[in-house]
């Protein structure tokens, strides 16, 4: 792959020690699958980040999945799977979790979130093919397998919104999917505090859905150069109106991180 030429990833690779790579799971390193449970990572992206991980300031994987949910999907029955990655941080739950060096912090689950569970079962009755997932801290309501997966998260949109103003929660919108989670963070804040810790020089992060977007304006608020990569997809178009280079979907941000690798060691 031809690297594009932009100011931020001429940073990133002048400097590489200086360098954050931040990137999303579902749907970035992860293809969307119907059933969240089975989204494993694409099956290059533990080895390519290994080797980059080598060479950069810190790669973090900023997801609203739980981080053991992200390591045990990206693990590997062959080859190396994500907990290998040198020094890889998680942040789950937009920020809310932290995995590093094989050990989890998290904050109490907020309480409004046993209301939604008894409450959602009964909200989601009568649309079929509708799945719940319950994340720990948070909890989602995916369309993607129902009969008219559009027309049924529309419908869900306003009683699901409801819900989470009486439990103090909020409303992630994502790709077929509502998600109710405690307020207070997001991937760009979550994504601006790592890049403080690390005294990063630079930035790329890599997304594919709505969520993606406040870390998209992280890098452009930071001030240091970035770089804003669109894991491309048919259903959400917002992020590639708004980033700077746009790949095909999980397999264009390995062969992206591939090529970022072989010129950072000569090849």
């Amino acid at each position: 792959m031809m690297l594009p030429e932009h100011t931020g990833l001429e940073a990133l690779l002048a400097d590489p020690s200086g360098a954050v790579i931040g990137l999303d799971y579902d749907g970035t390193l992860a293809p969307i699958v119907a059933d969240p449970a089975s989204a494993r990572i694409h099956p290059e992206a533990p080895g390519v980040l290994a080797e980059l991980a080598k060479r950069v300031g810190g790669i973090v994987i900023v997801t609203g999945r739980p981080p053991g949910t992200a390591l045990a999907l990206g693990a590997s029955a062959s080859g190396p799977s994500l907990a290998d990655v040198p020094g890889l941080v998680i942040l789950g739950h937009y920020g809310l979790e932290r995995w590093e060096a094989g050990r989890i912090t998290a904050p109490p689950p907020f309480r409004g979130l046993e209301q939604v569970r008894e409450r959602l079962p009964i909200i989601v009755r009568g649309f079929g093919g509708v799945l719940i997932e319950d994340k720990g801290q948070a909890v989602a309501v995916h369309t993607r397998t129902s009969p008219d997966p559009e027309a049924t998260l529309e419908e869900l949109r306003g009683p699901i919104s409801d819900l989470a103003a009486e439990t103090g929660l909020v409303v992630e919108p994502g790709r077929l999917v509502l998600e109710l989670r405690p307020a207070g963070m997001d991937k760009g804040r979550a994504l601006s505090r790592f890049l403080a810790e690390r005294r990063a020089r630079s930035v790329m992060f890599a997304g594919d859905d709505l969520g993606d977007l406040a870390a998209f304006d992280a890098v452009v608020a930071a001030p240091i150069p970035g770089v804003r990569v669109c894991s491309g997809s048919a259903e959400v178009t917002a992020l590639a109106e708004r980033a700077d280079i746009v790949v095909d979907g999980p397999a264009g941000v390995v062969e992206l991180l591939r090529a970022i690798t072989q010129r950072l060691n000569g090849s």
